[in-house]
């Protein structure tokens, strides 16, 4: 369910990406886009200020998407118990063991200092 969800959700990125880099700059801030003359029809879908209204909606509902799958992800993140890594599995032992025993052949031991 989770790997489902972060496929969705990569999928709903790029799309915003991809919707508002297609949206045409308005301000011209840095002077850039907003003038030029485009002759535009009268109103209709597909005119000048269709698209751009249609750009609009269609980012206002995949930023809503985006969001309701982030916050999915968040909630299913927040209810999953389970180690994901190695290093925090219960397998592996805390700490290291204070003092072993010697095996017999190892040679000679160093007295260790308490």
């Amino acid at each position: 369910m989770e790997n489902i969800l972060l496929v969705i959700h990569l999928l709903l990125a790029i799309a915003l990406v991809a919707v508002v880099l297609m949206q045409r700059s308005e301000g011209g801030a840095l002077g850039m886009g907003g003038g030029g003359g485009g002759g535009s029809g009268g109103p209709g879908m597909f005119s000048a200020r269709g698209a751009a209204n249609a750009l609009t909606r269609t980012t206002a509902i995949l930023a809503a998407a985006f969001m309701a799958s982030s916050l999915g992800l968040a909630i299913l993140a927040g209810t999953h118990s389970g180690p994901d890594s190695i290093f925090e599995s219960d397998s592996a032992p805390s700490a290291p063991a204070a003092e072993q025993a010697p095996a017999a052949d190892d040679g000679p031991q160093v007295p260790v200092s308490q």
